[in-house]
């Protein structure tokens, strides 16, 4: 079985629920060295591999240009409570800093950006939200690196210390049985674990095509068992959780 090569990999958006989940999950990824850019102290969990550094982030471009990780992962995103209910200010985390700081990484060598987006994401869509995620993966792509990998996880599971929607609330309290019904290509919009959006990013980080990819919800949850096989670990069509 080959070992694959240490990867640096710095992440933004490490204090949200994919981020944090990011963190946990790296102790058992020895392939990667991960660094987390975040505007605000959070507690590690034991055992963390990892620095965490504390920055403004309008510094956070310069920061990444300086450390030339090998993958750029992202986690980021604010909420429409947070901005305000306001689409400039909304726009200005989830278009504008993303697109900065993957600009940087691109520009100082950086290889892979690996993100998260969302399931219907379309830089055409009428909805807002869905609009800006799409008009994001459309500059992510254009941009000089050798592979990009877009996460588009349908109803994020895990638990999130604030920022729930009543409405999300309920989504997620349905989901063991709205999960059921959604089948073929309704299949994307089905829920799934933080966690699982975690493994798979730090799973594809060790993937040398080149390329951009765009992952559903199957395609997330196998990205870790598919990475392992293809060091000869287990085999491709080992089972993973729903």
């Amino acid at each position: 079985m080959s070992e694959p090569r240490i990867r640096r990999m710095v992440l933004i958006g490490a204090t949200g629920l994919v981020g944090m989940r990011l963190i946990e999950e790296a102790r058992n990824f020895t392939a990667v060295r991960l660094t987390a850019l975040s505007r605000r102290e959070a507690p590690l969990p034991d055992g963390a591999r990892m620095e965490m550094i504390i920055a403004d982030p309008a510094n956070w471009p310069g920061a990444i240009a300086d450390m030339k990780p090998d993958v750029l992962a992202c986690a980021l995103g604010t909420t429409w409570r947070k901005a305000g209910k306001d689409e400039q200010a909304f726009r200005a985390i989830d278009y504008g800093l993303v697109v900065q700081c993957a600009k940087a990484a691109a520009h100082g060598g950086t290889r892979q950006m690996v993100t998260v987006s969302s399931v219907g994401a379309d830089a055409n869509a009428k909805n807002f939200y869905l609009r800006t995620k799409g008009e994001v993966e459309v500059a992510l792509k254009k941009l000089d690196f050798a592979r990009v990998d877009i996460l588009r996880p349908g109803l994020l599971r895990g638990h999130r210390e604030s920022d729930r929607r009543p409405g999300e609330r309920l989504a997620i309290a349905a989901a063991p049985v709205t999960d059921l019904v959604l089948h073929g290509k309704y299949r994307r919009f089905r829920s799934i674990r933080a966690e699982d959006v975690a493994r798979a990013m730090l799973a594809l980080a060790s993937e040398k095509a080149e390329g951009r990819f765009v992952h559903d919800n199957d395609a997330i949850r196998r990205a870790p068992a598919l990475a392992r096989a293809k060091r000869g670990a287990i085999p491709a069509t080992s089972s993973f959780a729903d």
